[in-house]
């Protein structure tokens, strides 16, 4: 059944709560998303992933939650979602939800019943352990959270501890359990039979967990890694839920793919393995960080090498292209510099740089417009990794500074501050007040005044290159090839295909360079570029994104 009907689509990500409001609540939700449909078809985006809109106490925005087969209150109910769904289908947009099923939230139905004895049938849904020392009052084992601190807590009703890799309200599921499985087999099955078509898979590389859970080698800040991440039965159970679910639908499934590099990625997604359709590889958004954690200086041949190595994955392995979601803060300045007054053909560049290659483009809410990151002081930060951060660093001397520092670059609420739709009071996003601040750059960069900016419009240049890229058998099938990939100013590449070439050339820095042309490409029809007037050959201009077509 399987028409992999992804490897010709462009993807727009919806985090739901920062989206648009329609009840004046604060908070965005579902008929705020009816709303605008017509917006997104008018991007020429062909599907949506919607970040977790399931019931959920909101510890991590939705991420914990506590019934996989209802609406959040907040978010609307499960009629506001078949009107939802029937709307995207109706304008050729098809949805992709978030699963969740390497934890749940501690207040759903199966993780109340586990901790309330040692002998009830869902003690074995989750991962408990007696503690260590004297009265088991020591952490079974030194795993760390991803969100800092230790992986497990101690829970008096029992006197045992349960394994937490995320916040404490987020308890890790036993994909030892055969029920388990089954039920979140039974999940995707729930959704998909009501026509939902595909998953972003959260953190799916975490769910087998070795065997006795050993300690973990030293690292100071993210320890046990080595024995979850992969772990053994890893491909076992993501065959058995392709089995048993994926596979009996015409669906996209996409992994959040912590620790998988790309020598790991063919066993992971290689059509012949039946597991996922393809993974967000994360290595691209690490060379600019230490230890995936402290920022340090953007330099551009470390970040293209990674994207063309990528861009090698072996025949039956399909590629994802993106540089914003819901964790990762805004693109402008961060793989640009400063961009100065040439927002617009920063944000551009960006775009034709990363939507050019081979693979399925993800776009992230508000990057179509050029939204950018917010300056927060640290009340505002709301995330509750932000927070748990903070909380750790303010023990160590001269903590909160560095945790500043790395917030201000890093955090994940840059991405989530609500969706600037116009100048108006609170952006446009709500008549009530705003779950979390606006970023106040909302008054100049809004939807209202981006389609308005003629010639300056990213939106526009956006539905310009989607428009160019559905369809093209360049794009999504030709060969690629990087030209001068040491060049520390400029990222070109050629795709080919059945005797069509295209040339792309992006200039990374805000300032005029000279880009020597091998002469295969020294001719050719410009068909796309941020600039109406670029030239093969010219000095490329600040922010200078050309694509051309090479004649034979």
């Amino acid at each position: 059944m399987k028409t992999r009907w992804y490897k010709d689509a462009v993807v727009y990500q919806i985090y739901p709560r920062s989206f648009c409001d329609s009840d004046g609540d604060g908070i965005g939700d579902l008929r705020g998303i009816i709303s605008k449909l017509d917006y997104i078809k008018e991007l020429g985006v062909n599907a949506v992933w919607l970040s977790p809109i399931y019931k959920s106490p909101n510890d991590d925005n939705g991420y914990d939650i506590s019934n996989y087969r209802d609406i959040m209150d907040e978010f609307g109910t499960m009629e506001d979602f078949n009107e939802m769904l029937k709307g995207m289908h109706d304008r050729g947009i098809k949805l992709i939800m978030d699963l969740v099923a390497n934890h749940t939230s501690d207040e759903h139905e199966w993780f109340v019943r586990s901790r309330a004895s040692k002998d009830n049938p869902y003690r074995d849904y989750y991962i408990w352990r007696k503690g260590r020392g004297k009265n088991g009052k020591k952490p079974p084992n030194n795993w760390t959270s991803r969100f800092g601190g230790s992986a497990w807590e101690y829970d008096d009703t029992t006197g045992e501890w349960y394994l937490h890799l995320f916040s404490k309200k987020q308890p890790d599921l036993n994909w030892e359990n055969p029920a388990v499985r089954k039920e979140i087999a039974d999940i995707c099955n729930f959704w998909m039979d009501k026509g939902v078509d595909g998953f972003r898979c959260d953190v799916i590389t975490y769910i087998s967990k070795e065997e006795g859970l050993p300690n973990g080698k030293f690292n100071p800040i993210m320890c046990g890694d080595e024995h979850f991440v992969l772990g053994p039965k890893y491909h076992e159970y993501i065959h058995e839920l392709n089995k048993n679910s994926w596979s009996k639908y015409d669906s996209y499934t996409v992994g959040e793919s912590t620790g998988i590099t790309y020598e790991k990625a063919p066993e992971c997604i290689d059509e012949k393995r039946e597991e996922l359709d393809t993974i967000f590889g994360f290595e691209h958004m690490c060379t600019d960080m230490y230890m995936e954690v402290i920022p340090h200086k953007f330099r551009l041949p470390r970040f293209t090498k990674v994207l063309t190595k990528w861009q090698n994955l072996p025949s039956g392995c399909w590629n994802t292209l993106f540089l914003e979601n819901h964790d990762q803060p805004r693109s402008l300045g961060r793989f640009t510099g400063d961009y100065g007054d040439k927002r617009y053909e920063a944000a551009t560049m960006l775009a034709v740089a990363m939507q050019m290659q081979k693979g399925t483009p993800f776009v992230y809410q508000g990057q179509e417009i050029g939204m950018i990151n917010c300056k927060f002081r640290d009340e505002d930060y709301l995330d509750v990794m932000a927070r748990q951060v903070f909380a750790i660093a303010g023990k160590i001397p001269f903590g909160k500074a560095i945790a500043r520092a790395c917030l201000a670059k890093r955090a994940r609420d840059h991405a989530r501050t609500p969706m600037q739709w116009s100048a108006c009071e609170n952006a446009g996003f709500t008549t009530g007040k705003p779950w979390m601040m606006l970023n106040p750059s909302y008054k100049t960069i809004n939807v209202e005044a981006d389609k308005n900016a003629g010639d300056k419009s990213i939106f526009a240049f956006y539905k310009k290159l989607h428009a160019f890229r559905i369809g093209n058998d360049v794009i999504k099938c030709g060969d690629y090839r990087q030209i001068d990939g040491g060049n520390k100013d400029v990222f070109a590449y050629i795709r080919s295909y059945e005797g069509k070439t295209l040339a792309v050339i992006c200039n990374f820095k805000n300032k005029q360079v000279n880009f020597p042309i091998p002469a295969e490409v020294s001719r050719g029809k410009l068909v796309l570029g941020n600039y109406k007037d670029s030239r093969i050959g010219q000095p490329l201009r600040p922010y200078e994104a050309a694509v051309y077509e090479i004649g034979k």
